[in-house]
Formats: C-alpha cells, sequence, structure tokens
C-alpha cells in the first residue's frame, strides 16, 4: 500500500511556529528529500545541557506494515493517519546529562553523559516532560507549548520521516547498519546519541540503540484516523525503535512492543516530543 505523505510548505509558516523570542534557535541546512520547514528549536537547560527539537511537518502516512513485510507481527495491520498539527521531536534520545539538569539525585559519570537516559519509567519519563514544561514556561520560554512523550502515531510518522520502507534507510541490513546500534550490527548495546546517521527529518536513533516510551496505552491493534492516540485505559504502554541488542526485526519502523508502566529496563529510555497546548 503506497504511503501518502504532504509536506506542505505553508504549515510552517511563521503563524504555525511562532516561539520567537523564547528560544534560542540554530539553522541548519535542510536535506533536498527534507521538507521545507521551520528551524530547529535548541533550549538551553539551568546549568548549559542543550535540548534540540526538529520541525515535523503536518500529513498523512499508513501506519503499520505490509502483509509481506519480513518479521511483521498481527498486531501491525496497515491504517492510514492524518497528523494534523506540526510538532516538533527530540533530535535525539534524552540523555543521561539532560535528564540530570531536570530530576535531582541524578548524575551522570563523565563517560555517560551523552548516552541515553535507561531504566525509566513511563512515570519517570511523563514526569521528566512536566518538569521541563513548568520550568520552561517560569522562564517566558515555550508558552502555549508543552513537552510530552510522543503518541505511538506521531513517532512512527517521525521515524519513516515520508518512507514506506522496513527501516527509514532502507530494506536491507546494509540500510540498517548505516542508523541504528542494534544487536548483530556495529555499536551493539547503549551507546552515545547520534553515532549513526539521521533520518531524513533529523532525528538520530529512531532505529536501535534503547527502546523508546511512547505515549498511549497498548491495542492490539493500530488506530487510524485523525492525530490518533491508542487506547484511553489499558494495562501496558507502548514502546518503540528496538534497543542495542534487539534484532533487526525488533527495530524496524512499524516494530510494536509494551509493558507495564512501571518497568524500569537497562535498555528502556524515551524521546521528548513538543507541541501545541
Amino acid at each position: 500500500m503506497k504511503v501518502l505523505v504532504k509536506s506542505l510548505v505553508c504549515l510552517f509558516c511563521a503563524t504555525s511556529w511562532a516561539i520567537a523570542g523564547e528560544v534560542e534557535k540554530e539553522n541548519v541546512p535542510q536535506k533536498e528529500d527534507a521538507p521545507k520547514a521551520a528551524e530547529p528549536v535548541v533550549l538551553t537547560l539551568p546549568n548549559g545541557t542543550k535540548m534540540e527539537f526538529m520541525p515535523i511537518p503536518a500529513g498523512e502516512f499508513v501506519m503499520g506494515s505490509p502483509r509481506d513485510e519480513e518479521g511483521r507481527d498481527k498486531d501491525e495491520d496497515q491504517v492510514k493517519v492524518s497528523i494534523t498539527k506540526a510538532f516538533y521531536m527530540g533530535k535525539t534520545e534524552v540523555t543521561e546529562a539532560q535528564y540530570s539538569e531536570m530530576v535531582t539525585g541524578v548524575q551522570p559519570s563523565d563517560n555517560a553523559q551523552n548516552k541515553p537516559m535507561t531504566k525509566v519509567s513511563w512515570f519517570d519519563a511523563t514526569a521528566f516532560c512536566k518538569r521541563l514544561t513548568t520550568w520552561a514556561h517560569a522562564q517566558g520560554k515555550m508558552l502555549g507549548w508543552k513537552f510530552t512523550l510522543p503518541t505511538e502515531a506521531q513517532w512512527e510518522y517521525a521515524c519513516r520521516a515520508g518512507t514506506t520502507t522496513k527501516y527509514h534507510s532502507g530494506n536491507e541490513i546494509a540500510d540498517l547498519k548505516r542508523v541504528a546500534c542494534y544487536s548483530g550490527g556495529s555499536g551493539k548495546g547503549k551507546n552515545q546519541v547520534a553515532r549513526k546517521a539521521p533520518n531524513a527529518w533529523g532525528l538520530y536513533d529512531m532505529h536501535g540503540n534503547v527502546d523508546e516510551w511512547c505515549l498511549d496505552w497498548y491495542r492490539s491493534r493500530l488506530r487510524g484516523g485523525v492525530d490518533p492516540a491508542g487506547s484511553v485505559t489499558g494495562s501496558r504502554r507502548v514502546i518503540r525503535g528496538g534497543g542495542g541488542d534487539c534484532s533487526p526485526r525488533s527495530c524496524r519502523s512499524a516494530d510494536r512492543f509494551y509493558d507495564a508502566p512501571t518497568r524500569r529496563g537497562y535498555d528502556l529510555g524515551f524521546r521528548v516530543a513538543l507541541v501545541r497546548e
């Protein structure tokens, strides 16, 4: 099934992305295959650590995997999804250095500052997002916006970045090796973020490195439609991306996993989205 992706320049006009004067911004060149977009947003935390967020355009895509995709599971049946609101996505997974800026009592070792923060529950991850929002608003920054975990639909849409292949980099193992730290490839286990190539929208480690919490409760069938947000109740939260010790099958763009929101895994971290309140 062919995926339709709308990269509409008008969705990134000044009114859609107006955060002028509230954050430090950094200009970076856009890839030819990336949509025209607003600039990335760079937030400087209290002790100087920076967090960068990449602009993700509104658009449509097909979520899930085709029936002939090798390694697919039965909970990946495809659905059409419309993402109506442009948003920002963390350029990398949240690092130990970034996490320690918002959470007291956490001190990263010198050689781990740029490694993903792991052993965090879903509750820890959402609490970090709330603290980050509260702190930013208190500084007069990001007013009208909030930090949150991405929905499962936002996560897969941002991961694919307009692609329909098994990985955002292609269908072959060689394609995965270029963009992911995973079992069987170079960089097995938890590694520093942004070691591999990013996707077309400038996001690193969407495949491999560590698994990432999503906002949604898990349901066995993907929910399509307009800005889907999964089930309203449940017992397990969605996890995406695949970890550094995962097989290529578990690193696919459509691969889904889930666990109790209280779980703290050595290979389980998160990525932050920035959305309109």
